[in-house]
């Protein structure tokens, strides 16, 4: 017998199929304005069942998307591609990107990466999130962030997206204000951006922290943590695993959202996260 939960489990993945066809069209239209020199901003949201993201992309071209996909706003690509991780050097290859939103220059990552497993600490205003970070298949992102931690990029910043339908908690962008005013909100990166990793057979469920990217190859610094299950097609880069303090997440999560012009569901939460340090340490 179908219940009326399967109907709308069954709608849910419809109307999410929709959105990332949506989400194809707009990046196709996106690619064509590049070609003419036209610096567009890439509507990726925080894809959903019922909205899809930057999660999938740098988040935020949600202030002025319409589609939710995890996937930050960028302008045009820039031309060079960041190089995967070369397990015969142990090295990764980083490309500047400055022109790729709103910029936040600290430098580049080194290219010498370790493997070794590592633990993330992510303090907020409203408490502690831990997570572990799997740095043998992600090490150019477990690196990156290793980098800009260090950096205190991070430090006293907002996450300026979160689904309740769609359940993820985007972060990273170091100059977003997350009042569901600022129509930049999601459009900041730290000026370079590296290779896709770790997608074959990626699931985001519960408890997953990915990248958001506003296409292949443009991981920055945002990123999202799932705390429901998303389906999510295998786009964003996951890094990651809390192990601490996701009913933080489920708390902001019933205070609901500053709906965006998007109409998809999404928003800055109405319960500010700020992001007050994140401190990653490694196992040798």
């Amino acid at each position: 017998m179908v219940t009326g939960k399967d109907r709308q489990k069954q709608l849910a993945r419809e109307h999410y199929r929709r959105q990332m066809q949506a989400r194809v069209e707009r990046q196709k239209k996106t690619r064509r304005n590049a070609v003419i020199g036209t610096s567009v901003a890439v509507v990726v949201v925080i894809g959903a069942v019922v909205a899809a993201t930057t999660l999938l992309g740098r988040k935020d071209s949600a202030t002025t998307a319409s589609a939710a996909s995890p996937a930050p706003s960028a302008s045009a690509a820039a031309a060079a591609d960041p190089k995967p991780y070369d397990p015969s050097t142990g090295t990764c290859g980083y490309v500047a990107d400055k022109g790729s939103g709103q910029v936040k220059d600290v430098g580049m990552p080194p290219a010498k990466v370790s493997t070794a497993p590592a633990t993330m600490t992510i303090k907020t205003n409203l408490g502690d999130i831990v997570a572990t970070l799997d740095s043998s298949k992600a090490p150019c992102t477990v690196n990156s962030f290793k980098f800009l931690a260090s950096k205190d990029y991070f430090d006293d910043t907002h996450c300026h997206r979160m689904g309740t339908s769609f359940p993820i908690l985007q972060c990273g962008d170091p100059l977003a204000k997350a009042d569901g005013k600022n129509p930049t909100d999601g459009q900041g990166g730290p000026g370079y951006r590296f290779a896709n990793e770790n997608l074959t057979g990626a699931k985001y469920t519960r408890g997953v922290i990915a990248m958001a990217n506003s296409g292949p190859n443009t991981n920055g610094s945002q990123f999202f943590i799932v705390f429901g299950d998303t389906g999510l097609t295998p786009d964003y880069t996951p890094f990651g695993t809390v192990t601490k303090g996701l009913e933080i997440l489920d708390k902001v999560a019933k205070k609901g959202v500053i709906a965006g012009p998007a109409g998809d569901g999404t928003g800055a939460p109405k319960q500010p996260v700020i992001i007050k340090d994140v401190t990653i340490t490694s196992k040798s």
